[in-house]
């Protein structure tokens, strides 16, 4: 049951054993254009105004020094809002729902800002390995436990990411199964908590993108 349920997320659409599903990845691409029309519309002010906000936070975590490094998140922010509406939309593969996705996004931003910071702020990558103040009795057990922590932030980036999205789609495929089984009054309550759940997934999709890429943004301004 279990295996069957969670078969409906595998990218199953081929051509000569060529998987067209993770195409869907690239989809936000078309988008792109309508924000270089010579008479602003709606949907780029919005846009314009959300990449602001974003820049200004972002900016704020990193640095003055560091602001050019905001546009590496904003489009992480970009690729990963436009998957999660993308994959709202009936047929259409949700790419941030695997591991696969998330981890590719995760793993290599990870892996360079420890490149980075090694290399460069090897005494500063020292020190964040025991908090000040730390006990010296307690300073080999904080090594452990801040090396744990540090490893481990890529894996927790991408499952955080692929769950919030796997688990909204679950629970509207779970329901949506009950509907040839129900009453025309039962059906009218699943087709409103539907919606209700559709909403709830559109703002998951921004709020997961946006902590995304907050989180790399902390992760990158402790070795800049």
């Amino acid at each position: 049951m279990m295996a069957n349920l969670f078969s409906v997320f595998d990218p199953t659409s081929s051509i000569m054993n060529m998987s067209l599903n993770w195409l869907s990845t690239f989809l936000g691409i078309f988008f792109v254009p309508m924000l270089y029309r010579a008479m602003p519309s709606r949907f780029s002010l919005m846009w314009y105004k959300l990449t602001s906000t974003l820049h200004s936070e972002f900016k704020t975590l990193l640095g003055n020094n560091n602001s050019s490094l905001t546009l590496t998140f904003i489009a992480l922010f970009t690729l990963i809002v436009f998957n999660n509406f993308l994959g709202l939309l009936p047929y259409i593969f949700t790419s941030t729902s695997h591991l696969v996705m998330t981890l590719s996004l995760s793993l290599p931003l990870w892996i360079a800002f420890m490149l980075f910071g090694w290399i460069n702020h090897t005494q500063h990558m020292f020190a964040h390995l025991v908090p000040q103040g730390t006990p010296s009795a307690l300073m080999p057990f904080m090594v452990l436990i801040e090396t744990i922590s540090n490893v481990i932030r890529p894996g927790t980036l991408a499952v955080r990411l692929a769950a919030n999205m796997i688990a909204g789609h679950l629970l509207l495929t779970l329901l949506g199964n009950t509907g040839p089984s129900l009453s025309t009054a039962l059906l009218s309550l699943l087709i409103l908590a539907q919606i209700l759940l559709l909403v709830l997934e559109s703002a998951v999709a921004v709020i997961q993108s946006y902590v995304f890429a907050v989180l790399s943004t902390l992760y990158a301004s402790e070795v800049v």
